[in-house]
């Protein structure tokens, strides 16, 4: 993996005691060269940064140290905690949008070299903590996309994947997601919150409707858990 130094401005440090748990994928939206350029201006009205940029070829840029806050997350929620910036490590993978656009074999390959040594310096960020930016900010954000490969990654050892062979969970959907760790329904309809689930366990059929094969992949995804506390 070649890894360039491109230090932003934008970052702040942890808080006290602060344990970083938790790595958030996002695609850019923008072209390589403008998202750097984003990313490291410390004029913006709102600031913001990442502590990775990967490019398309599988380039790798390096903003923010990681046991510096960047400011990728915005609003957000994840396990019963909110403003995820400060126990957070964000990635920027380049891609105009992922749900028309597939990610390179190439740049996925240097994903997984670098999300595998985040983990290895950052042992509290567990499977099911390896999130997309629309996992914890259902409704405001679609990334990394439908096109993203979950499972690929799943497959590699970074985050987690339904369990095959799950019986429809019963009950209360909403609050099953929330033991996984999805938001609770207060700030973004139910509705936003099973889109956010779909788009990554079942991007085929993102309408936000608990149906037998969504409630499926989430007890799939609870039983190894037991229960997701």
């Amino acid at each position: 993996m070649k890894l360039v130094d491109q230090p932003s401005p934008n970052h702040a440090p942890r808080p006290e005691g602060a344990v970083v748990d938790i790595l958030v994928l996002h695609y850019t939206e923008l072209p390589l060269q403008e998202s750097l350029d984003i990313l490291c201006d410390g004029t913006r009205e709102h600031c913001v940064s990442s502590h990775y940029v990967l490019a398309e070829d599988g380039m790798a840029y390096r903003l923010v140290a990681e046991d510096r806050t960047a400011w990728h997350a915005g609003r957000s929620w994840w396990r019963g905690r909110e403003a995820l910036n400060a126990t957070s490590i964000g990635i920027e993978i380049v891609n105009l949008h992922g749900d028309r656009h597939d990610y390179p074999p190439g740049q996925i390959e240097v994903l997984i070299e670098l999300c595998r040594g985040i983990l290895a310096r950052h042992p509290a960020i567990v499977p099911r903590n390896v999130v997309g930016h629309s996992d914890i900010a259902p409704q405001r954000k679609v990334d990394p996309g439908r096109r993203f490969p979950w499972k690929v990654l799943a497959d590699a050892g970074i985050g987690v994947w339904p369990r095959a062979g799950a019986r429809p969970l019963d009950g209360d959907f909403q609050k099953a997601l929330q033991r996984f760790g999805y938001a609770p329904p207060i700030a973004v309809p139910p509705k936003e919150i099973i889109k956010a689930f779909q788009r990554h366990y079942r991007p085929a059929q993102v309408d936000g409707m608990a149906d037998p094969e969504t409630r499926t992949l989430l007890a799939g995804l609870l039983d190894p858990l037991g229960g997701a506390a």
